[in-house]
């Protein structure tokens, strides 16, 4: 029965059930030797007997193997941590069954809320009652809690976090089981709780039948398809099974990247998707117009744009070239090859802003109201020279949201490392505060605000209560099992060092520029009143800041800004080692 052959150490289940299974048929064969020749003085009874010994002395002799074998590994491990596991079902019990043979963490036992598991134990290992939790981290020492609780939904796993936010202890989760139970993740693997988690709102299903009306069986362009929203919104428009969808990226390594794992999600999920990936810069139209009159592409999603506030600030020309005129080449090569719907990923930056970063995301948004707003468009005052003018069978419509969770240039992934470097965090300013949502929400609110739009609306995404950075800085240390140094306790384990606001910070960011925003058929998404310049008008605007930007002549840019972007802040903004006015 090949009982030689198991591990003593690691022998479970699977070996005592066949070292049954081969004392079972050893009895049957001795039993059925004692009825055969009938031996003069021994008793049949033996044949019953002396198999069940043998069983007990043989599965006794191989458990006090592994128990002794086991015990003296325990005994050298140099434990990384002392473990509890936040739920005593099936997910809770399969982590503990993995960490048995791992070396990291030492597992002390179980929280779970079902009355009817409290006291109880598994595996020798206690089940405490939630409202035990703080004495137990104390009196044994506890260092992480593993959430174990996949099942539990957004609402009650928020509150579970906010319990134990106070004590002094690493709140992870758990990696899928599926993961785990294929080698391809280990315990060493537990994550760090997801954004949703420290975002704290539950998001709301999507619409599929949104989802899927501009996207299945058609041609989708996304511009800026290596970036962060890029990315993501390719990764949602690609399970809409759309015919064909164009990365168009200037970076070569994020095209590189985002077409190798769209491929892969395919070829996962038999999808029949081609994939076409274009190198290619919006600030160049010849390029843009080859691309869209070679695939005429039913729907474009513009994300590709220069974000970094201070980086934008300190370059506005650049910025203006890219954010503005390359959202206007994109919209010249989408109305020529009659694309019918162009949608602009925005920012509520575009409000008041009091940087060039945002003045030029309104300025494109202007841009694109204009061109709705017209039934033809000309184009020879911003060409200086006769062009042909083209009707406008395109609908144009803009996306505005907040910040991203997790995004290049976030503050998650920024005081992650810094919490992975022993501190300090830095925030810009205590009172800061932003709107956040995470990747995937907003990649699937814009796809459903886009199947909304008739022609130049401006859609404002619902996100929820604005989250104060310095808050969220704090939640974060907490939550690593750390403590925050401050004057209240100068003996703590992370600064949080307040560094002051960059060139074109504002301490609070606003969605809507106009009041009253008219709902639509989605509870996240709104739509915002928005006033703009009629395109005969604004052409010539366009023309001037497009002058202005040619000739690095920043002063004129801003005045440009000053006029027609309403709520720009003129200030003096220190930028390197030179003052923008």
């Amino acid at each position: 029965m090949g009982l030689y052959r198991a591990i003593f150490r690691y022998t479970g289940m699977a070996a005592l059930a066949t070292t049954a299974k081969a004392v079972g048929i050893y009895g049957a064969l001795f039993f059925g030797a004692l009825v055969l020749f009938k031996w003069d003085g021994v008793p049949r009874s033996v044949g019953l007997i002396q198999p069940m010994l043998f069983l007990l002395l043989v599965g006794a002799s191989r458990a006090l193997a592994r128990i002794w074998l086991a015990g003296n590994t325990a005994r050298s491990r140099q434990w990384e941590g002392r473990l509890l596991i936040y739920g005593a079902g099936d997910a809770g019990v399969q982590t503990a069954s993995a960490l048995a043979y791992g070396c990291q963490f030492a597992l002390l036992g179980f929280i779970d809320g079902d009355p009817a598991k409290i006291g109880r134990t598994i595996n020798g290992l206690d089940i405490i009652s939630p409202s035990d939790v703080r004495e137990a981290v104390e009196s044994m020492g506890v260092t992480d809690i593993l959430l174990a609780v996949p099942s539990l939904g957004r609402m009650r796993r928020n509150e579970i976090i906010a319990s134990l936010r106070g004590l002094p202890v690493h709140v992870r989760t758990l990696p899928g089981m599926a993961d785990l139970a294929s080698g391809r993740v280990t315990i060493r693997d537990f994550q760090e709780l997801d954004v949703e988690d420290l975002l704290g709102r539950a998001p709301v299903p999507p619409d599929q039948a949104l989802l899927a009306r501009n996207l299945a069986d058609k041609c989708v362009l996304v511009t800026g398809a290596g970036g962060s929203i890029g990315s993501e919104l390719c990764r949602q428009i690609v399970f809409e099974k759309p015919r064909r969808i164009l990365l168009v990226e200037h970076n070569e390594f994020g095209l590189y990247t985002i077409h190798r794992e769209l491929e892969g999600l395919c070829q996962e999920n038999k999808l029949a998707v081609e994939i076409v990936p274009l190198l290619a810069s919006v600030s160049k139209l010849g390029r843009l117009r080859e691309i869209c009159q070679k695939y005429r592409p039913a729907t474009v999603y513009h994300a590709a744009a220069y974000k970094h506030v201070p980086l934008v600030e300190c370059n506005p020309s650049e910025g203006v070239l890219n954010n503005v005129f390359g959202t206007l080449n994109m919209a010249r090569a989408a109305l020529e090859s009659d694309v019918e719907y162009f949608v602009l990923i925005s920012t509520d930056k575009a409000v008041r802003p009091t940087n060039v970063m945002g003045a030029t995301k309104r300025m494109a948004e202007l841009a694109l109201q204009a061109l709705a707003g017209s039934r033809t468009i000309d184009f020879e005052e911003l060409d200086r020279r006769p062009s042909i003018v083209t009707p406008n069978r395109t609908v144009f419509a803009m996306v505005r949201f907040g910040n991203v969770l997790g995004s290049s240039g976030s503050v998650v992934p920024l005081f992650r490392r810094q919490l992975h470097e022993g501190g300090p965090l830095t925030v810009t300013h205590e009172e800061v505060t932003r709107y956040f949502m995470t990747i995937p929400e907003a990649a699937q609110l814009v796809l459903q605000a886009g199947a909304m739009a008739h022609g130049g609306e401006v859609f404002v995404l619902d996100m929820g209560q604005p989250v104060r950075i310095m808050d969220l800085a704090r939640r974060m240390v907490q939550l690593s099992g750390l403590t925050v140094r401050d004057e209240s306790n100068p003996t703590g384990d992370i600064e949080i060092q307040v560094t002051g606001l960059r060139p074109g910070e504002k301490l609070y960011e606003e969605l809507l520029i106009g009041d009253n925003p008219e709902p639509t058929a989605h509870e996240r998404i709104m739509k915002a009143r928005e006033d703009y310049v009629q395109w005969e008008k604004f052409v010539t605007v366009l023309a001037s800041m497009r002058h202005a930007a040619e000739q690095n002549d920043d002063t004129q840019i801003r005045s440009i800004f000053g006029e027609y972007v309403h709520g720009y802040g003129r200030r003096e903004l220190a930028c390197g080692d030179a003052t923008v006015a």
